[in-house]
């Protein structure tokens, strides 16, 4: 399952641009180093609650256009699952 799980995210990943995906790594890189509570004071990220449909979920900025959601999994203390990294185009909201 792991395998399967870990080759569609690479896929999806291989669809965004690489700065994007470097950025993503960074930040997850400081998650597990500092935790999550730690990454959200970090003000560049823009880490925020949503509210609506996606109540439960938080956002971090990517760049302008790229946004990823995640949720925090509670059992775990600091660890985090992602959702999706998604482009946000003015236009669309």
């Amino acid at each position: 399952m792991e395998r399967v799980l870990f080759d569609r995210v690479r896929k999806n990943l291989n669809r965004l641009p690489i700065h994007i995906v470097r950025n993503l790594q960074r930040w997850a890189l400081q998650v597990e180093s500092l935790g999550i509570r730690e990454v959200r004071k970090i003000p560049g990220y823009h880490d925020e609650p949503l509210r609506g449909d996606r109540t439960g979920q938080r956002s971090i900025r990517l760049s302008r256009s790229y946004r990823a959601f995640y949720t925090e999994i509670e059992d775990e203390g600091d660890e985090v699952n992602l959702i999706q990294v998604e482009e946000i185009n003015k236009h669309d909201y």
